[in-house]
């Protein structure tokens, strides 16, 4: 038997899925994977922070993006929240798991919430290179997977956006200037 499509919706939609419990909008999920970005940027990583929720909208799990610092190609924000959401359930998977993330997630963190069985995914920005969820794969309706989460998108955008540029700008400006001295 086939599974439906995911359902999707846009941040500022009138139909959007209710919020957890304890939040009063996504956008108030998003902060704390914002929070978490904010800290990977001073610590010199790529500027992506996740959290996961239980459906009760208890934080399971929460990372900022990690590979240069754990020497990790997998050190994903999405991966690492996983992992400690896995760790604090004790099973890995998640049914029902809301899990915040501020860019759109690659190929590798589709599949990881694919295993979890994530319920919902709500993310910031988009990302045109490496989106698997919109830009640049449909993943969560491919399909071969056995399981289907919904997605939020757009939510607390410019932020999201605004604080990876604003990484990679600086990043960009600090190398120029440290040319030839």
């Amino acid at each position: 038997m086939a599974l439906l499509p995911a359902k999707r919706f846009v941040a500022g939609d009138t139909a959007l899925p209710c919020p957890p419990p304890g939040f009063t909008g996504f956008e108030e999920v998003m902060e704390l994977a914002l929070a978490k970005a904010r800290e990977t940027a001073r610590a010199g990583e790529a500027p992506v922070g996740a959290v996961v929720l239980a459906p009760s909208g208890e934080v399971l799990g929460a990372a900022g993006n990690a590979p240069i610092t754990l020497a990790d190609p997998t050190a994903h924000a999405e991966i690492l929240a996983l992992r400690q959401a896995a760790r604090a359930v004790g099973n890995y998977r998640l049914p029902g798991a809301i899990l915040a993330v501020t860019l759109e997630p690659c190929l590798m963190c589709l599949g990881a919430m694919i295993h979890a069985r994530v319920g919902l995914l709500i993310y910031g920005a988009p990302d045109p290179r490496t989106g698997a969820i919109a830009s640049q794969l449909s993943g969560p309706d491919l399909p071969f997977f056995n399981h289907r989460f919904d997605v939020v998108s757009g939510v607390s955008e410019a932020a999201c956006g605004d604080l990876l540029r604003d990484f990679f700008r600086s990043r960009r400006q600090g190398a120029a200037g440290g040319i030839g001295k």
